[in-house]
């Protein structure tokens, strides 16, 4: 009986690349391109040729010499390692400004990710449509993952309530949470979240902002009034 191959673990930041070389490829595919090299892969994507040839040989691709990668071959093969081969239903806890925002979003749905369910403690947000989906109460939470098989949720509440959220939807029986609010969730060993606070990548934003400005705020930071440097 044949032995099957152990997959390979991928590593982290691997992972976190693989979406972005798919939206390079799809849209590669939409022109008819059907070969790309590691370094136009590269290129486009903004990272070496040598980490683009290493992350895709996780996926067993190693391209062709001369040739470079099949561009509809390795997006099947991203796609796949990605578990986009198939549709996961998501939920989206808080109906607020963001909440509306996410779930008004059509390209979840056209990226396999369609919105089962959005729920909410507001009883004047409760029965709305927000992108077809009719908003249910916080209470129904778990009704709505249990019948849809929902295995992804999303948290877009105030900070003071998104570790309820969270409980409640490990509780529910989901597995991996997509965290909006600006707060560390503690989860049990086994749910996968992702943070995406949207302060802090504005500050990242800032200080490449300030160093093409010169670095003023670097000074201005370094000096007091008098003129004396700032003591460690």
């Amino acid at each position: 009986m044949p032995v099957e191959r152990v997959r390979r673990r991928i590593p982290e930041a691997t992972v976190a690349r693989l979406p972005v070389y798919l939206r390079i490829l799809s849209e590669q595919a939409d022109e008819e391109v059907e070969n790309i090299s590691s370094e136009g892969l590269a290129e486009l994507a903004g990272v070496n040729a040598a980490k683009v040839r290493k992350d895709l040989s996780y996926l067993g691709s190693y391209g062709t010499r001369g040739v470079g990668y099949e561009v509809a071959f390795l997006v099947y093969q991203i796609r796949r390692e990605l578990g986009l081969n198939h549709d996961w239903a998501v939920v989206i806890v808080g109906a607020g400004n963001l909440g509306q925002a996410l779930a008004g979003y059509g390209g979840f749905g056209e990226r396999g990710f369609p919105v089962a369910g959005v729920v909410d403690i507001d009883t004047t947000k409760v029965g709305s449509v927000i992108g077809g989906v009719r908003v249910r109460h916080l209470d129904d939470l778990a009704q709505i993952v249990q019948s849809r098989q929902v295995s992804i949720g999303v948290v877009a509440t105030p900070p003071s309530a998104a570790q309820d959220a969270a409980d409640r939807l490990v509780r529910a029986g989901v597995t991996s949470i997509l965290n909006f609010a600006p707060v560390v969730l503690a989860v049990p060993h086994g749910i996968s979240v992702r943070k995406v606070d949207l302060a802090v990548e504005l500050q990242i934003l800032s200080y490449y902002e300030q160093r093409r400005a010169g670095g003023g705020g670097l000074r201005s930071l370094g000096s007091d009034n008098s003129g004396r440097g700032a003591s460690a």
